[in-house]
This record gives C-alpha cells, structure tokens and sequence, in this order.
C-alpha cells in the first residue's frame, strides 16, 4: 500500500526516546518515500489545550502547521516506561489523540529493567482511539535515574536495530492490501506481550527494600545545590525543560507541582546542580544499579 505521510510523535523527556523514534520513522519516511512530519508534547504547552478543551481534534493543535494523521498515514508514537507503565499523568492528554484510521507504532522506552505492561498499555489507547497498529517496540534507553543503566543507549547497535526493524515494518506495510482506505478496513492490532487492560496492566512497579519493604518515592522531588546552580537570569533551564511545569522559573528552589522523575532537569542541568537526596530514592537508584547492569535486549514485534 501506498503511505501519504509518516509522524513522529513522543513524549520524551531526556531526549531518548526521541532519538529512538527518530530513528524509525526516518528510516520508515526513507524507504516508503513518504514525508515526515513531527510532533513532541514532552511540555506542558503542547499538552494543555487538548486536555482542556475535550475536543479529540485539538490532541495537535500545539503544532503549527501540522496537519492532522488520517487514513493513509502511518504514525511511530513513542513514550517512555515508568514504572513498567505509561506515565499516570500523561493518561489524560493521551486519551485526547485521534487516529483517524491512521496506522501506527506504538514504541516504548525502557531504562534496561523491563517495560512490562507499557507496550500493550500504549498499543491499546492507540486502537481504542482510531489508529491501526501494525507492529510495536520496546527499546533499552539509559534510566532516567542513573548514567549507568544503559548507559549511552540507544547507542549505535541499538540504531542499526531499529533501522533493521524499519525495513521489516515497511515490508508489512506494503503488503498490507485493500481497495481504499474505508472505515471497515482493520487490520489485526500487533500482539505484544504484558498483562491487559482487564487486569490494570499488572499495576505500577512498587520498589522494595532487601526486606521486601514498599519504597514510596511518589512525592520526591529534586533539590538545586546553590553552590553549583549558576543562578542567571538568563538560566533557569530545569524549570524550562521539566514535562510537567513543576519547577518556579522564579525560584528554581521552589517546586510546587508534581515530579514525575523523569530525569529531565537532573541531566539537562548545564552545571549538574539538580540532585535527589531522599534515602528512598537513593536506594532503589542504587538496587536498579545492582540487579540490572546488563545490557537489556531491545523487542520488536510485527
């Protein structure tokens, strides 16, 4: 089949999972000779007025001049894993997104312990919102936490990978055979593994202690060293830069909103003055550190 346009949309933090879905919708845009559009709702700006407003066609209106995916596009939606699930607070505003009969990607990131029920969370708001899936991956990312949990990943390997997953997929798209694109077309969703929507995705991942006692790290949020924070005018950059407008770009010390731990102002930060210092939080960094220091394997599926 012939693919009219290809996008590239994903929340993306620290900027991984963008480099992953960068990746393989570029090589999809190369091989099906099709134009590649973008769309990254990582801030807050680009989420607001979809969540506000109801209406399931403003999920782009952020995007100047990015037209809406329909039937004979083909979308590589990428969002990382937290906690072995899509981030609770992005459910809203990804409940917005409209298809349109479009087909689609769905692609989560991973920082090498597991996506768990991630995939399968992302690939059923996808169906349930009008899109066709028609392949998935899970891809291995440095942490969010760490600089050693894959660290430097996706790294050139996990490049060539995706560029091979790409070919696949475009093969699958080509064969894909239909008359024109009418509302009864669906093809099959890509089967992916995880527990499903009936059984809440298996839950959030709860950290523990050796003795098997819940951490609960939800309310933690980061702290600016003022011996390290280069406190310009011109520099608030971590209160730019976080997903979720937590941070006072007026008081970078103040963070009245939600963190999500997402890593963005602690490894964006141009002096490394962001830090987390809560006990809890250090240990579970540092039991990751101990259990999965391998290198995870990325999972395609088709």
């Amino acid at each position: 089949m012939y693919v009219n346009r290809i996008y590239k949309i994903c929340f993306s933090p620290t900027g991984t999972t963008d480099q992953v879905v960068t990746v393989l919708a570029g090589a999809m845009s190369k091989i099906l000779s099709a134009p590649l559009f973008s769309f990254d709702f990582t801030l807050p700006g680009a989420r607001r007025l979809a969540e506000t407003s109801g209406s399931p066609a403003a999920w782009l209106a952020a995007a100047e001049d990015l037209p809406e995916p329909g039937a004979g596009d083909l979308v590589v939606f990428g969002c990382p894993t937290y906690a072995g699930r899509l981030p609770n607070l992005l459910l809203n505003y990804l409940n917005t997104v409209e298809g349109n009969g479009a087909l689609a990607i769905p692609v989560v990131t991973f920082g090498n312990r597991n996506f768990d029920s991630a995939l399968i969370e992302l690939r059923d708001i996808l169906e349930n919102h009008g899109f066709h899936t028609i392949a998935a991956a899970a891809c291995s990312c440095e942490h969010s936490f760490s600089y050693i949990l894959g660290e430097g990943r996706p790294d050139g390997r996990d490049k060539a990978e995706i560029q091979d997953f790409a070919e696949k997929a475009a093969e699958k798209v080509r064969k894909l055979r239909h008359t024109s694109w009418e509302s009864s077309f669906s093809p099959d969703p890509v089967s992916v593994p995880g527990l499903p929507a009936e059984k809440n995705y298996g839950g959030y991942f709860q950290p523990q202690d050796r003795h098997g006692i819940s951490i609960d790290i939800r309310k933690v949020k980061p702290k600016s060293n003022p011996q390290k924070c280069l406190h310009s005018a011109d520099c608030h950059l971590c209160a730019d830069v976080c997903p979720m407008g937590a941070i006072d770009p007026s008081d970078i010390t103040r963070i009245p909103g939600i963190c999500i731990k997402c890593g963005a102002c602690t490894k964006k930060c141009p002096a490394q003055a962001m830090y987390f210092d809560d006990p809890g939080y250090l240990y579970h960094k540092s039991e990751l550190e101990d259990l999965y220091r391998r290198r995870a394997d990325n999972a395609f599926f088709l």
